[in-house]
């Protein structure tokens, strides 16, 4: 039989952990290139793009479709990046947390 108390405490020491390991998200970061490594962006775990550097050669007037179009890849595969860093950090921080309760899959609640 199942301790609720205990459940209970483990879910909110869990949901502490888990507001805790948010806030700190904004140190993860991840970044995602595109043509070649000529444009990259830089996002953190709030999902906020926090930097970008583009090569030189691509600033030409004429060239504005191909550069927006890298700047748009680069960004998508940076958040693509920042997405499994932020599930690898809040399975992390509730590791050993959570009860095993067959049937429910709390993993996939980040």
């Amino acid at each position: 039989m199942f301790d609720f108390m205990n459940i209970m405490n483990k879910v909110k020491e869990a949901q502490a952990k888990m507001k805790e390991t948010q806030a700190q998200l904004v140190n993860v970061t991840a970044e995602g290139e595109s043509g070649a490594g000529m444009v990259k962006v830089t996002v953190n775990g709030h999902r906020q793009v926090i930097d970008m550097t583009m090569d030189e050669s691509l600033i030409n007037p004429q060239d504005k479709d191909m550069l927006k179009d890298l700047i748009v890849a680069a960004t998508n595969k940076a958040f693509e990046a920042i997405d499994v860093k932020i599930k690898e950090e809040m399975k992390n921080a509730t590791q050993g947390m959570m009860p095993n309760i067959p049937g429910m899959d709390f993993g996939n609640m980040f």
